[in-house]
């Protein structure tokens, strides 16, 4: 690469999780690298309006309720009587100005440079930068990487106001607690939100127009988290589309295809996202998208349809996942800059940060029956478990899919305190290819809610053939 040719070896249009991991790898690789974003926003949408002020809400909400003792002290039991906004919003701001702290810190000491500016394609290798004051810089690169993640899908039917009536980034800047929320759209920020602002023992009531919600986990423990968000006190509200919505200035009225109606002081907006592609003139260099304004990638290198043009995170879809996005920032970049890394692995978490959370990893019991693959089930409950009776946790489960041919572990899924965390026991044997064996041969620390795998492994084990090799052994 001719650095006369070139300003940059790499040049990375957006700052979120994917766009980080590139930018930190280029510079661990000695490269010229140079980061574009909006003014005040290095981080992206995960650290301003996405993943860590949500879940930054959550551990909020959860503290200052003390919603995990309610069990031992009762519903009414809270940490703080009066919960107000400025409550959750200043940990919410003192977290956030963290991270950028950490993030600039990091492409210090990498020698990553940054520009705060909107990013416009010319040509495959050059961009021009509207900065402040509306001056204008053209910038050449060898490679690019388009990172830009998503932002808010806001539909003409619905009458935001930025108060009343709000979509997900504008809800992080409200100044007063409702006693009512509907939310509409029951996805992962849908569900997250409508579960966190339950337990603030705020009416929620959550609309969803499909008959099913979360599709891409397994259908026994979605049933299970409806159970119990129900009894949390969520009015979920399924296979209901929205006909109108109305500001009636006091309430907002939501009416749905079954003929009812719901009312609530205020209406979170949160049925989907677009990819944040529509001014970055793609249309110069014969760049694409689908109707969400995503771009298409190769999903072993990340690169789009032109060679020197990567793309990462929530711009290319599914899984659209912080964690994900970190990996692919990394394995895109060393492909850029001619560098062999290692694959990503074939098995991923998702996390669900809900109350309670849920997380999975492998295959549903639906795709399993779909490819016809024989399987045993193994289930623990939480409450069976000497950790989570200390806890005083009456709900939580751990589900675990074998298969019968092979003993290998296909699929863990986990609904409950600390999911989001005891998924990775599980990702690790899927992933090293390991078997039902392994949770009952070996011993777990007790009491913890991580033995709840040597239970589920058990009650799976005790259901299956006993091997061959095991009845030679007696």
């Amino acid at each position: 690469m001719s650095k006369k040719r070139f300003d940059y070896d790499l040049i990375i249009i957006g700052s979120g999780p994917s766009g980080r991991t590139a930018a930190i790898q280029a510079g661990k690789l000695k490269r010229r690298v140079l980061v574009v974003d909006r003014k005040n926003r290095l981080g992206g949408v995960s650290i301003h309006t996405g993943t860590i002020p949500s879940k930054t809400l959550r551990e909020t909400v959860l503290n200052l309720t003390g919603w995990r003792e309610r069990s031992f002290y009762g519903r009414a039991y809270r940490v703080k009587d009066e919960i107000v906004a400025d409550d959750l919003r200043s940990r919410l701001h003192k977290t956030l100005d963290y991270e950028v702290d950490v993030l600039e810190h990091q492409f210090n000491r990498n020698y990553v440079d940054t520009l705060s500016g909107t990013a416009t394609f010319i040509d495959h290798h050059t961009i021009d930068v509207v900065i402040d004051g509306g001056e204008v810089q053209r910038i050449k690169g060898a490679k690019f990487l388009i990172a830009t993640g998503t932002k808010t899908f806001r539909p003409d039917w619905v009458p935001f106001n930025g108060k009343t009536v709000v979509d997900t980034d504008e809800f992080l800047d409200l100044h007063q607690l409702p006693r009512s929320l509907t939310v509409i759209g029951a996805g992962v920020i849908g569900v997250e939100y409508a579960t966190m602002f339950s337990a603030l023992d705020i009416r929620v009531t959550l609309i969803e127009p499909r008959e099913t919600f979360l599709d891409f986990i397994d259908k026994a423990t979605i049933q299970e988290f409806a159970h119990q968000i129900r009894e949390n006190g969520v009015d979920l509200r399924l296979g209901s589309s929205v006909q109108s919505i109305t500001d009636a200035g006091e309430y907002i009225e939501v009416a749905t295809s079954n003929g009812r109606r719901v009312r609530s002081e205020l209406l979170l907006f949160a049925a989907g996202r677009i990819g944040a592609t529509d001014q970055m003139g793609l249309e110069n260099i014969g760049l694409e998208t689908d109707h969400r304004g995503r771009l298409s990638v190769d999903r072993k290198t990340y690169q789009t349809a032109i060679d020197n043009i990567y793309a990462t995170g929530d711009v290319i879809g599914h899984p659209s996942l912080a964690s994900t996005s970190l990996q692919q920032g990394r394995v895109a970049a060393c492909h850029a800059l001619e560098t062999p890394t290692l694959e990503e692995s074939p098995w991923f978490p998702y996390g669900i940060y809900s109350v309670p959370e849920l997380s999975t990893c492998g295959m549903s019991e639906e795709e399993l029956e779909q490819r016809g693959i024989p399987y045993e089930v193994g289930i623990a409950r939480f409450r069976e478990t000497s950790r989570g009776n200390i806890m005083g946790l009456e709900q939580g489960m751990l589900k675990m899919l074998v298969s019968l041919k092979t003993r290998r572990i296909l699929g863990v899924q986990i609904v409950g305190e600390g999911a989001t965390e005891l998924i990775h026991i599980g990702q690790a044997v899927m992933n090293l290819k390991g078997t039902v064996d392994y949770f009952v041969q070996n011993t777990f620390n007790y009491p913890t809610l991580a033995e709840a795998y040597k239970i589920a492994g058990l009650d799976a084990f005790n259901r299956m053939p006993i091997p061959a090799e095991f009845k030679a052994s007696r």
